[in-house]
């Protein structure tokens, strides 16, 4: 094999939806020679891969780890000093709650150069996709995005402070632990608060709960709600129904 230059490149693929990947990630993988990727990646994307490139999916999912972390790290550098440009492929943007700078540093500690391309966040465009802005003049000002598990998988101290605020809440990775957030708001005095969740967001089997602090955990379970989705959590949530009634207001203006 002809010698090449080991390289990692972590690349954004986006929420979800195949379109929703930049131009520059999709230059990116055509140069790979090695693409890593995770479960939320949408698998639509390779196609835009180079064709003579190895794919290793290393996609970890709660309770499901096909590739621990520490094994995905030496694999990136085993697989740089063997083949040469890895592309480490990720769900939305790699720098939010991704780990990429955390892979990052490991194949830079062992002299691999590394480039990051940017990736449309889920924690943005999920909410977009259904109407729903996560910041709104005379709404919010503002917002949060917390993850919702931290790594000795408890709940964020921040979502404590954030329930404080007036600001957009916006939480990833929490579904597990949704009761407890409720919680949190309902000791504001938020039981009022709009509430979305949106699993699956921007794809073709997405779903959408929507209620307030009070009525969301019947909600999900009415809809079946789970992992992977979005919490949103905010006044801005109204819009999405503002929204709709306007559309639904001006069709009805065209039809008469």
């Amino acid at each position: 094999m002809k010698f090449k230059t080991p390289k990692l490149t972590v690349v954004g693929a986006g929420p979800g939806d195949v379109d929703l990947i930049t131009l520059k990630a999709i230059k990116v993988l055509k140069t790979a020679d090695v693409v890593l990727y995770d479960a939320l990646v949408n698998e639509e994307l390779l196609d835009f891969v180079n064709p003579n490139a190895e794919i290793i999916f290393v996609g970890k999912r709660r309770g499901c780890y096909t590739y621990q972390q520490d094994q995905i790290n030496d694999l990136i550098v085993a697989r740089a000093e063997t083949h040469g440009h890895v592309v480490r492929l990720k769900g939305g943007d790699p720098f939010i709650f991704g780990r990429g700078a955390e892979e990052m540093e490991y194949a830079a500690s062992f002299g691999i150069a590394t480039a990051m391309v940017p990736g449309i966040s889920s924690s943005l465009a999920v909410p977009a996709s259904q109407n729903i802005p996560v910041t709104k003049r005379g709404s919010a000002e503002s917002f949060w995005v917390i993850t919702g598990t931290t790594k000795e998988h408890k709940l964020s101290k921040d979502i404590a402070l954030a329930a404080k605020s007036n600001a957009t809440v916006i939480v990833l990775m929490g579904m597990g632990k949704l009761s407890e957030i409720i919680k949190l708001f309902q000791l504001e005095n938020k039981n009022d608060l709009p509430v979305a969740i949106i699993q699956n967001g921007t794809r073709s089997n997405e779903k959408v709960g929507i209620g307030t602090v009070d009525t969301i955990l019947e909600v999900v379970k009415e809809n079946e709600l789970s992992n992977p989705a979005i919490i949103i959590l905010g006044e801005v949530v109204k819009h999405r129904a503002a929204f709709v009634n306007i559309q639904a207001a001006y069709s009805e203006t065209l039809i008469a």
